[in-house]
């Protein structure tokens, strides 16, 4: 498993001839680099008599990270597991009429699980978004950088992770799937949480998450 390799390790396979683990296991870390740095933050505020009126505030989001992190580093492996599924499925025989339905069907399904699960890293990392605002604004304010380091990371995991659910052209299911979170509307709100962390005069501009950027990944 990726996640049980040293970070040399995991650097060393990343940098091979190998297609995994990619951007979709890359971005994962990410998200879960994310949500660590923000409980650090959160943790670095707990029991700090400055920060007593929120302190109860920075216990709760602290589980909540941990909780997250976990989650994503489990994701690590999942999207690396999930395109070796994609990848067997384009090595199976074709010869004949029946092998090449069965070929085309198992590559459809493995490709729609492929492009889901990068989606839901994206999912979860954004809904991270306004607890690190949280961090940021109100937790230990000499840990506000780390908070940024978080932000940053945490936009890297989202658009990392769309990018994946975008522009990979064999993978046939991702546009429907694409199409349909864009009609939820499952990132209209980025923009708002990044400009509250911006409006604390913490972070600079380029830690933030353009709507645009966001749009321009998901728009079919």
């Amino acid at each position: 498993m990726l996640t049980e390799l040293t970070i040399k390790e995991f650097i060393n396979k990343v940098l091979s001839n190998d297609p995994v683990p990619g951007g979709g296991s890359v971005s994962a870390l990410n998200g879960a680099l994310a949500t660590s740095l923000a409980a650090m933050v959160a943790n670095l505020t707990i029991g700090r008599k400055k920060y007593v009126e929120v302190n109860e505030i920075m216990e709760d989001l602290s589980v909540r990270f941990e909780e997250l992190t976990r989650q994503l580093i489990t994701d690590v492996d999942r999207d690396s597991e999930a395109y070796d599924r994609v990848f067997s499925a384009f090595k199976l025989p074709k010869e004949t009429d029946e092998e090449k339905a069965i070929r085309s069907e198992t590559i459809q399904k493995e490709s729609k699980y492929a492009a889901q699960v990068p989606m839901e890293v994206a999912r979860t990392v954004h809904s991270i978004l306004p607890m690190i605002d949280v961090v940021a604004r109100k937790g230990n304010s000499n840990a506000v950088t780390d908070a940024c380091v978080s932000m940053m990371c945490a936009r890297t995991a989202i658009l990392g992770s769309l990018a994946e659910c975008t522009y990979q052209p064999h993978f046939y299911q991702r546009r429907k799937i694409r199409q349909r979170d864009e009609r939820r509307g499952r990132y209209d709100r980025t923009d708002d949480h990044c400009r509250r962390t911006e409006n604390t005069g913490l972070c600079e501009n380029h830690v933030l998450i353009p709507t645009s950027a966001v749009k321009k990944r998901i728009r079919p």
